[in-house]
């Protein structure tokens, strides 16, 4: 008796009829969305009513406190937490609207996620840790090439233990770049890196916009990183305070902190 052959699930490839014609949208587009966590009888709004846009092929810059909302925000475009209201588009996709298998296969094929803290595999090499990735996607890029890409070709046989901090945080970049994603969503990057590491991974993030094309989105605490953006976002207390397009962008190496 044959196996049952699994069913594959794809993602829309339009917008619903009433949203696919007439609108002019950003790339990524929150508009009006609100996250509320309830604790006992109160009410979080860690997003409350944000609306923005960001353009392919920008590097945005995400900026503000502890507790602005900055991470609620990337985890619900990432697919990793629902609206409570509103809606976020990506490209051609409604993301506010997936369902749960929907958001499965959006964070697997669409998104690539590089966090503070580096998430790898330890028994498992840098070149594994970057396949990984590459296997379960659709349309991955070369592993191997891809941590080439990112100056680790001569470590790709170490362990993480055997790398250092900034190099961890390159064998993370690299995993989430070999799934050759829309967008790459970054939260506090360099946050467990000392200044000149940090300012090295910073430049391979801006190098992968710029390079390969695609839309980055970093969220700090660190305002000195928005000299370096196409866009800045800030927020406060759940709520957005600007959206600003740079129009000269500084260069990574003239950063300080």
């Amino acid at each position: 008796m044959k196996p049952k052959k699994e069913k594959k699930l794809k993602l829309p490839e339009t917008l619903p009829a009433d949203t696919a014609e007439g609108e002019s949208r950003s790339f990524v587009e929150f508009r009006h969305v609100c996250r509320v966590f309830t604790m006992g009888a109160n009410e979080i709004r860690a997003v409350d009513d944000v609306s923005f846009g960001i353009e392919e092929g920008e590097f945005c810059v995400i900026v503000g406190q502890s507790g602005a909302g900055k991470t609620t925000l990337l985890n619900m475009l990432g697919g990793m937490d629902r609206v409570t209201g509103g809606e976020i588009y990506v490209g051609d996709l409604r993301v506010s609207d997936f369902n749960e298998k929907q958001l499965t296969l959006y964070r697997r094929h669409s998104v690539g996620f590089g966090f503070q803290f580096y998430n790898l595999i330890q028994n498992l090499t840098a070149l594994e840790n970057v396949e990984i990735a590459s296997e379960i996607c659709e349309n991955p890029l070369n592993a191997m090439q891809t941590l080439t890409d990112v100056g680790l070709e001569e470590r790709a046989q170490n362990f993480p233990a055997q790398l250092s901090g900034g190099e961890q945080q390159r064998v993370a970049i690299a995993r989430a770049i070999a799934k050759n994603p829309q967008i790459l969503l970054c939260d506090e990057p360099t946050g467990a890196l000392d200044y000149e590491t940090g300012k090295k991974v910073l430049k391979l993030l801006h190098d992968i916009c710029r390079e390969m094309k695609k839309t980055v989105i970093v969220i700090t605490h660190n305002s000195a990183i928005t000299q370096m953006a196409d866009r800045v976002v800030r927020m406060k207390n759940g709520k957005i305070l600007s959206c600003e397009k740079v129009e000269e962008p500084m260069d990574v190496e003239a950063l300080e902190w």
